[in-house]
């Protein structure tokens, strides 16, 4: 230890000198030195606090502890006012334009595993020598399809066919099936033979695809003519009837059963108005019976739903798919149809003019009852039927001028006068939406519009209040079939994949 006088730092003083202690880890102690003597260190005051603190000694005393947290600190204090270490980005590559990575392909070799196929091939060099001429193909068997909109003759030509044999193919395969039937997606086999030069088209030596579900066609070339070929497909036609328990899901219970997601829909659709969905059991069952056709040859089609039936509380729901009078709905075993609310009017974006009830005539001058209500339109709007029905006239009625009125069912009836001219005659059926004329104004009209009746028992009532329901009924002979046709359908056996999910499900609960 160096003495302030020894290194002549004192002030030439007599009195005591003071003197560094030994350095301990960066910390140094200061002491008292009389003379030529060193004392011991000199004790703190209180109140005087060592912050720098020697870690390696004293450990656990409250010195130490006192030190860890002021390097505590100023490891914080650094980490706080430390600069950010961002990455700094380097120079990457711009991505590859598509034709310079075909390039790079073209030169790379792709392994086996993966098919060796490196895309496009190197363009040949000088050394390459171009043919005079190539060997060609004497036989093409080709594989097309026919899109949506396309015809026979223009996918031939467009495979290579020459546009006489493409023109007699379809005229050939018209004789067995319109060519309009024939589904886009369907697959064809064609065979072009060999063409005596380059420059005319190939012949089309066979032709086969599946016209129908029932039938395949095929041509062949015999004696240098086309031959057409039927070959018949022997075709199962028998419904499929699917029956278990509800379970879980009904949803679930049927598609598990083998019924299609489109059959599951209509099934849905057809017994909601009869009985609540969210209300069935899992111990209901259901049965329904949809179209069903199995080929000669493996391929199987599904089509409609014809019977939907549910046991619901103890209660049956036995429903046909049935047509009357050219519409299409479904009848309980009864034969009452679907029962549907109220009428449309009949002329689309109306305005009514003049309301059902007494009023005064514009023409005749005086006030006499108004048996319906005007619905002004410009002239030649079309005008529909409001309901189902069948006409009972149509023709010239005085004051109304060209008028239509129909009968509808529970005594119900429509009339619709001052038309400009109606395109439908007495005793025609016709559906509620049907166009029966148009808005004219003939009769006593001040303005183009329909006069609209509607009558109950024979009576007016007023047509903005009216409101009533038709359900179609079975009747006569029409009544027997439908009976037969549903006991036909009820004992159909079941289908194999059906019992197989009622079992499943019945042994799950038990």
């Amino acid at each position: 230890m160096y003495q302030r006088e020894n290194q002549e730092f004192g002030s030439g003083t007599g009195g005591g000198a003071v003197a560094l202690a030994p350095a301990t880890f960066g910390r140094a102690g200061l002491v008292e030195a009389t003379g030529p003597a060193l004392e011991a260190p000199r004790r703190r005051s209180w109140g005087e606090v060592d912050l720098v603190v020697d870690l390696g000694v004293r450990l656990g005393s409250p010195e130490w502890f006192r030190g860890l947290a002021t390097l505590g600190g100023m490891l914080a204090a650094l980490w706080y006012v430390a600069p950010g270490f961002t990455p700094l980005p380097g120079n990457v590559p711009a991505k590859l334009a598509p034709a310079r990575f075909d390039e790079m392909r073209a030169i790379g070799v792709a392994p086996a595993a993966y098919g060796a196929d490196s895309g496009r091939r190197l363009a040949a060099t000088d050394r390459a020598e171009p043919l005079t001429s190539t060997p060609e193909r004497p036989r093409l068997d080709l594989v097309a399809t026919i899109g949506l909109g396309d015809g026979i003759a223009r996918m031939l030509e467009r495979e290579g066919a020459s546009s006489a044999d493409a023109a007699q193919a379809a005229s050939l395969v018209a004789e067995a099936v319109p060519l309009s039937d024939i589904a886009g997606g369907t697959k064809l086999a064609i065979t072009l033979g060999r063409r005596p030069n380059r420059e005319v088209a190939r012949p089309l030596d066979g032709l086969s695809f599946r016209a129908r579900f029932d039938l395949a066609l095929s041509l062949e070339r015999v004696n240098g003519a086309l031959v057409l070929n039927r070959q018949p497909i022997a075709v199962d036609d028998t419904p499929m009837r699917l029956t278990g328990d509800v379970g879980d899901s009904l949803y679930r219970s049927e598609r598990s059963a083998g019924a299609t997601p489109s059959v599951v829909a209509d099934y849905i659709r057809a017994v909601a108005p009869h009985v609540d969905i969210g209300d069935i059991s899992p111990f209901d069952r259901y049965d329904l019976v949809f179209e069903h056709k199995r080929a000669a040859t493996g391929e199987v089609q599904t089509g409609r739903l014809l019977y939907a039936g549910i046991t619901h509380g103890g209660k049956q729901t036995r429903l046909l798919r049935w047509t009357l009078d050219g519409r299409e709905q479904w009848f309980d075993a009864a034969g009452a149809g679907e029962r549907r609310e109220g009428f449309s009017m009949p002329v689309s974006g109306a305005r009514m003019t003049s309301n059902f009830g007494m009023r005064f005539h514009p023409i005749l001058g005086f006030s006499r009852m108004h048996q319906g209500i005007d619905l002004a339109a410009p002239y030649g709007t079309p005008i529909v039927a409001a309901s189902d029905g069948v006409v009972r006239f149509a023709g010239w009625h005085g004051g109304h001028g060209n008028f239509v009125q129909i009968a509808h069912a529970g005594g119900m009836g429509t009339g619709y006068g001052h038309m400009s001219r109606y395109v439908v005659r007495p005793g025609q059926s016709v559906r509620q939406g049907q166009l029966i004329g148009y808005v004219g104004s003939t009769g006593l009209s001040t303005g183009p519009h329909c006069h609209f009746e509607v009558y109950r028992g024979g009576h007016p009532i007023n047509p903005a209040t009216a409101r009533f329901a038709m359900t179609s009924q079975i009747a006569g002979d029409a009544l027997k079939r439908f009976r037969a046709t549903l006991a036909r359908l009820t004992a159909l056996p079941l289908g194999g994949r059906a019992e197989v999910a009622a079992s499943a499900k019945a042994s799950s609960r038990g």
